[in-house]
C-alpha cells in the first residue's frame, strides 16, 4: 500500500503545480487566453459530470449498497452551495474581470479549502487503487486548469502583482497535499470513509458543473463558439467514459 500512498502524493503535487498555470498569461494575449479558457470550461464541465456519474458514483455503489449514498450526493451539493454562498468562493473564468476582486484574500482561503477537499478525494481514491486514483486526479486537473487561470486573474485584478499572485495562489494550492495525506489515512483506518466521501464529492462536482461552469457557457451569444463549447463538453464526458471502461477492463 506504500506504493499507492506515494502515487497519491505525486498526484497531489501535480494538482498543486496546476496553480502555476497562470504564468502562461504572461506570454499570451488576453483574446487567445479567453478562447482557450472557454473551451477548457466546456471540457471541464463535461469531465466533472462524467466524473460524478460515470466514475465516483459507480465506484461508491460497487463498494456498498448503502441506501444513503444519494443522500451523501445531496449533502455534497448543499455543502458546495454553502461554501460558495457564505465564503464568497466561486469559480472565476474571466481573465481580470470578476466581481470578487475585493475579496482576494477570502478567495485564497476558499480556494485553500477547495484544494484541501481535492486532496481528500485524491488520497481516498488512491487508497482504493492506483488506476482509480489516476482517473480521479485527471478529473480534478481538468477542473483546476480553468479555475486556476481565473483565480490568477482575480488576484491580479484585486491589486496583486503577477509574481505575488502566482506565489499566493501556489501556497493556497498546497493544502491539497495535506488533504491527500488525511484522506489516505482516513480511508485506511475508517472503512466507510470512502463510501461517504466519493458520493459527497460527486455532489460537489455536479454543483460546480451545473451552477458555475455551464452557466458561463450559456452566456456566449455566438452560435459557433457555443457549438464548440458543446463539443468540448461532450468530449469531457466521453473521456471519462473511456477511462472508466479501460479501468473496468
Amino acid at each position: 500500500m506504500m506504493v499507492n500512498f506515494i502515487w497519491s502524493l505525486l498526484a497531489s503535487l501535480i494538482v498543486s503545480a496546476i496553480s502555476l498555470v497562470g504564468i502562461f498569461s504572461l506570454f499570451l494575449n488576453e483574446k487567445l487566453i479567453n478562447k482557450i479558457l472557454f473551451l477548457l470550461i466546456g471540457f471541464s464541465a463535461g469531465g466533472l459530470i462524467g466524473g460524478a456519474f460515470l466514475h465516483l458514483l459507480p465506484e461508491a455503489l460497487e463498494q456498498s449498497r448503502d441506501g444513503n449514498i444519494f443522500i451523501y450526493v445531496i449533502l455534497g451539493f448543499i455543502f458546495f452551495f454553502i461554501l460558495e454562498r457564505y465564503l464568497h468562493w466561486r469559480h472565476c473564468h474571466k481573465e481580470g474581470g470578476c466581481d470578487i476582486h475585493a475579496f482576494t484574500y477570502l478567495n485564497l482561503i476558499g480556494d485553500g479549502i477547495h484544494n484541501f477537499g481535492d486532496g481528500l478525494v485524491i488520497g481516498s481514491s488512491f487508497m482504493l487503487s492506483v488506476q482509480f486514483g489516476i482517473i480521479t486526479t485527471l478529473v480534478i486537473i481538468f477542473h483546476e486548469i480553468p479555475q486556476e487561470i481565473g483565480d490568477f486573474g482575480v488576484l491580479v485584478y484585486g491589486g496583486f502583482s503577477k509574481t505575488k499572485a502566482l506565489f499566493y495562489n501556489y501556497i493556497s494550492s498546497l493544502t491539497c497535499i495535506a488533504g491527500t495525506v488525511l484522506g489516505y489515512i482516513l480511508s485506511a483506518k475508517v472503512a466507510s470513509f470512502s463510501v461517504f466521501l466519493l458520493p459527497f464529492i460527486a455532489g460537489g462536482f455536479i454543483y460546480i458543473a451545473s451552477c458555475d461552469l455551464i452557466p458561463e457557457l450559456h452566456k456566449e451569444p455566438s452560435l459557433k463558439r457555443s457549438t464548440a463549447s458543446l463539443i468540448a463538453f461532450l468530449c469531457g464526458i466521453l473521456f471519462i467514459l473511456l477511462a472508466r471502461l479501460l479501468h473496468t477492463h
